[in-house]
C-alpha cells in the first residue's frame, strides 16, 4: 500500500498518500505523532511520552489550515491541532486546543522520518507507532523498505510497556505495510484476556488475512494463536469464530464456522453460495461447487 506522508513532507503537495513520523511538545511534554494523508481524508496517533496511551486523530484539510481533531472515551470531540500554512511550512508548528475550556498550547514538532516507497529506495528499521493498545501495553510495528521491492514490508511487532517504555517483547512478522491502524485489539480465544492481532494481506474483492497473538498470563507474552482463514470475525457471546471468503466479484462465496478446542480452531459448519443468473441471487450449492 502506498505511503509517504502528505504536507509533513513539507512538499506542499496532497495529491498522493504520505505518511511520516515526528517528535516534539505540546507546550512542555514531549509527545510523539504520525500522520497520513491522501488529498481527501488523512488521519493520525500521537501520545504523550509519560502517559504512553495512543490517541487517534481523524484530519482535514481547508484552505492552507491543516485540522486534527481528538475524540474522548464518549466519542465526542474534546481537541484540535491545528497547523496553518501547511503547504509552505509543514507541520512544523501549531495549536492544540482544549474544546471544552478553550484553553491552548504550542504545539512544535520536528520530523523524524518519512516511509517512502517506490523504486531504488531503502530503509529499514524504522517504527511506527499503532493507535490501538491494551491497558498495559501499547504497539508499534518496524518497517523496511528493499530496494527491489516497490512498497515497504512490516519486519517486526515491537510491545512496549506503558509509563515506562520498557520493551516487553519483539516478534517476528513478515507482511504488508499499512499504517497507523495495522494492530487489533479483542479477546480471541475467548478467555476475558486481550490479545492482539496484526493485519497481514489484502487480497481479492474485500478478503483479508490477519496474524492472532494470544496472551499467556502466566508468562505475560504473546505468542501466535495459529487462527488462520480469510475476514474472520470473533462473536464472544457465542465463542464462535466466523470465516467470509468471496471471489469472481462476489459471485462465489463461502462461509464456515468454528469453535476452539484447546486453542484450536475446530469447523462446526460450512456453506458455498453461488450466483444464479437466472434467480439473480446467490444460492447455497454444494462445498465442491465453490471449489
Amino acid at each position: 500500500m502506498k505511503k509517504l506522508f502528505l504536507a509533513l513532507l513539507f512538499s506542499g503537495s496532497f495529491s498522493c498518500f504520505s505518511q511520516a513520523r515526528y517528535s516534539g511538545f505540546i507546550d512542555k511534554y514531549p509527545i510523539e505523532l504520525v500522520a497520513e494523508s491522501t488529498a481527501s481524508s488523512s488521519e493520525g496517533v500521537y501520545m504523550y511520552k509519560k502517559f504512553d496511551i495512543p490517541i487517534f486523530l481523524s484530519g482535514k484539510l481547508e484552505n492552507g489550515t491543516f485540522t486534527f481533531t481528538e475524540k474522548d472515551s464518549d466519542g465526542k470531540e474534546a481537541a484540535t491541532m491545528t497547523f496553518k500554512n501547511v503547504a509552505d511550512s509543514g507541520l512544523k508548528e501549531g495549536i492544540w486546543k482544549d474544546l471544552k475550556t478553550g484553553k491552548e498550547f504550542k504545539i512544535t514538532l520536528a520530523k523524524e522520518f518519512e516511509f517512502q516507497d517506490g523504486n531504488d529506495i531503502a530503509w529499514k528499521n524504522e517504527e511506527i507507532l499503532q493507535t490501538a493498545s491494551t491497558k498495559d501495553y501499547y504497539f508499534k510495528l518496524v518497517a523496511e523498505k528493499r530496494k527491489e521491492d516497490y512498497y515497504p514490508q512490516i519486519g517486526a511487532i515491537r510491545i512496549y510497556a506503558k509509563k515506562t517504555d520498557a520493551l516487553i517483547q519483539e516478534l517476528e512478522f513478515s507482511g504488508q505495510f499499512r499504517g497507523i491502524n495495522s494492530i487489533g485489539i479483542d479477546d480471541y480465544n475467548f478467555d476475558g484476556i486481550q490479545d492482539f492481532s496484526v493485519f497481514e494481506s489484502s487480497y481479492a474483492g474485500p478478503n483479508t488475512s490477519s496474524i492472532y497473538y494470544l496472551f499467556d498470563p502466566k508468562t505475560k507474552k504473546y505468542s501466535e494463536s495459529g487462527f488462520a482463514g480469510i475476514s474472520l470475525s470473533f462473536d464472544p457471546s457465542t465463542k464462535t469464530i466466523s470465516e467470509h471468503n468471496q471471489c469472481c466479484a462476489g459471485r462465489i462465496v463461502t462461509e464456515a464456522t468454528y469453535k476452539l478446542k484447546n486453542n484450536k480452531m475446530v469447523l462446526i459448519e460450512e456453506h458455498c453460495f453461488v450466483y444464479d443468473e437466472k434467480k439473480g441471487e446467490l444460492v447455497e450449492r454444494k462445498m465442491k461447487d465453490c471449489h
